[in-house]
């Protein structure tokens, strides 16, 4: 159901703070042009953490209409708080989105059953959902035997692995039928050679055609290709986190003359250095 690329596709905002709806249009239908599968709103890339709940709904509802059945959209709905992820996830369910994304509950750290609960019951909405495992971020990782739980419900079909394992990948599809989605643009290929099915991608917002051959070739089996191009764009793949995402995923679309670099505190641009290793690595890959 979900293989493929992804965009976790960023929020551009205007001069004043505000979203800015033209550009999003526009970072949208390139992705599709580029060949993506879907479009992730709202996820961590997406600055969910600073948008506030109308904005949330809106950015989200604006996505689903460009997109029109064209790609998927897997809407970033999830909360530390499972009210919130359940307000959230009703709120866009007749948007025609095809799935929400929920993040592991962050900074309140609940226990496995915790997890257990929480998900089965933004599950039991009716939309699929894709599991985010993201300790990094969440400081909780989603047990494998939690996820094994969790894929017997007939909603939950996917998990977005941002563990930063590959051997986490091999462990789920060992044990349980629940598809896996590559976190990490710089693990996709490793990932998918043990059995992901492809990427909800930061890289994709600057360079979505590679990133989508790549997958399409490694989905094909044509591994060689998929390798090809993983190596061309690795350093993209790393330099895309010189700093916290989604800073210099910001900064070189601002770079690529596409967005205004705008960004929400307590996000702030990054060191002049940072800028230009960034901007180094985007003309090495003739992005800029």
């Amino acid at each position: 159901m979900f293989e493929g690329t992804y965009t976790a596709i960023i929020t551009p905002f205007r001069r004043d703070g505000s979203v800015d709806y033209e550009k999003l249009d526009q970072l949208v239908e390139m992705q599709i042009e580029g060949g993506v599968t879907g479009i992730v709103p709202v996820g961590t890339t997406g600055e969910s953490p600073t948008l506030n709940t109308e904005e949330h709904i809106e950015v989200i509802r604006a996505v689903a209409m460009r997109c029109r059945g064209r790609a998927k959209v897997i809407a970033g709905t999830g909360a530390n708080s499972t009210s919130e992820a359940v307000e959230l996830t009703e709120a866009v369910r007749e948007m025609g989105v095809d799935a929400t994304l929920q993040v592991t509950p962050y900074y309140n750290k609940p226990n496995q059953a915790g997890l257990i609960a929480h998900f089965s019951a933004v599950a039991d909405i009716g939309l699929p959902v894709v599991l985010y495992n993201v300790p990094g971020r969440s400081s909780r990782e989603i047990a494998v035997e939690t996820i094994v739980e969790l894929s017997r419900h007939p909603n939950i079909v996917c998990v977005k692995e941002a563990g930063g394992s590959v051997d986490r990948v091999s462990h789920i599809r060992r044990l349980c039928d629940i598809e896996i989605l590559s976190g990490d643009d710089s693990l996709t290929l490793p990932m998918m050679a043990v059995g992901a099915t492809g990427v909800i991608s930061v890289a994709t917002n600057v360079a979505p055609e590679p990133v989508a051959a790549m997958v399409a070739d490694a989905l094909a089996g044509r591994w060689e290709e998929a390798r090809k191009l993983h190596l061309k764009y690795h350093r993209l793949f790393c330099d895309l986190f010189l700093d916290t995402n989604p800073i210099p995923v910001k900064a070189a679309l601002a770079m690529m003359g596409l967005i205004e670099e705008v960004y929400r505190l307590p996000l702030c641009p990054m060191s002049d250095a940072l800028k230009k290793k960034l901007a180094d690595c985007l003309r090495e890959v003739n992005l800029i």
